[in-house]
């Protein structure tokens, strides 16, 4: 019998501006991602997508950090990384559906670079009711950590932090 691996993708982030405003667009734009972004709200347009963009990477310029293009094999891939919330830096990954099985491998390589280029001591993911996602934020050790609201939606929260994640 022959066992067929498949390589693992390189995940590389950019800054949003440096990746065509079109494929955000394409991104923000599309069905399967729009249900689970209950903030989206609102006609994705190049105008729309644009301000997006000015206000995720302003983030850097605030905060020190903030949300990445995605990169898969040098194609974008979506977007993900840090922002600030009141509790703390909290991720965010949006894949294109062609790339949501590389959701882990994307999500590793963000943690990797907040817990040591960036120097978190934790990070909170939250995420819609719209998702059941247990199952992968326990493997990646995140723990419940209640509930947060934004903008009046409920968002579950997660936590998890260095020394767990150094484990």
């Amino acid at each position: 019998m022959t066992t067929v691996t498949t390589p693992t993708p390189e995940v590389t982030f950019v800054r949003l501006t440096e990746v065509p405003l079109d494929d955000l667009v394409a991104l923000l734009d599309e069905p399967r991602n729009a249900r689970h972004l209950p903030l989206a709200g609102g006609p994705t347009t190049r105008e729309s997508t644009a301000a997006w963009v000015r206000s995720k990477d302003q983030q850097w310029e605030t905060a020190g950090y903030g949300p990445w293009a995605v990169l898969l094999d040098g194609v974008f891939a979506g977007w993900g990384g840090f922002q600030r919330e009141e509790h703390g830096p909290d991720l965010a990954l949006v894949l294109r559906p062609a790339c949501w099985g590389a959701g882990e491998l994307v999500t590793r390589a963000a943690l990797q670079r907040g817990f040591d280029e960036l120097g978190f001591d934790a990070v909170t993911i939250a995420l819609p009711r719209s998702r059941n996602p247990e199952r992968v934020v326990g493997r990646l050790g995140f723990v419940p950590a209640g509930e947060v609201v934004h903008d009046g939606v409920p968002f579950r929260l997660f936590r998890l932090t260095r020394e767990v994640w150094r484990r």
